[in-house]
């Protein structure tokens, strides 16, 4: 399903700009309702409501991105999932001079609804590096 995967891709890169430019309205346009994300911070569920306070009311903001090594599985034809190396700039919401930048390995699960796909889970998780313990 080689054109399948690239829409998913777009997809996914879609929601990450959405994220640094601050379009909400983009981004919960492409969120399943609810959602669901798991980081560093532990399982959350949310509705657009929700994304939309995340995502204007955050400590931290996103201010860049690059997603490499992407793989995209479909278990059925209306199931995606996608797994990507992802790094990211992040900095203190207004203060852009301090950003910092991660590295995680991501996954998100994408369902069709109708026509249209939707992100219904995504998970984070750092990059382990040799220091760590």
């Amino acid at each position: 399903m080689p054109n399948s995967s690239k829409t998913l891709i777009d997809l996914e890169t879609k929601f990450w700009q959405a994220m640094v430019d601050n379009d909400s309205e983009t981004a919960t346009a492409l969120l399943a309702e609810p959602a669901l994300i798991v980081g560093g911070k532990g399982a959350m569920q949310f509705d657009h409501a929700g994304y939309r306070k995340m995502a204007s009311q955050g400590p931290q903001v996103l201010t860049s991105f690059e997603l490499d090594d992407i793989q995209v599985v479909f278990p059925n034809e209306d199931t995606a999932v996608l797994t990507y190396r992802a790094t990211q700039g992040v900095a203190p919401r207004g203060n852009k001079e301090a950003e910092e930048f991660e590295e995680m390995n991501d996954s998100s699960t994408w369902v069709r609804a109708g026509k249209a796909w939707k992100c219904v889970l995504h998970t984070e998780t750092p990059v382990a590096t040799e220091a760590a313990h």
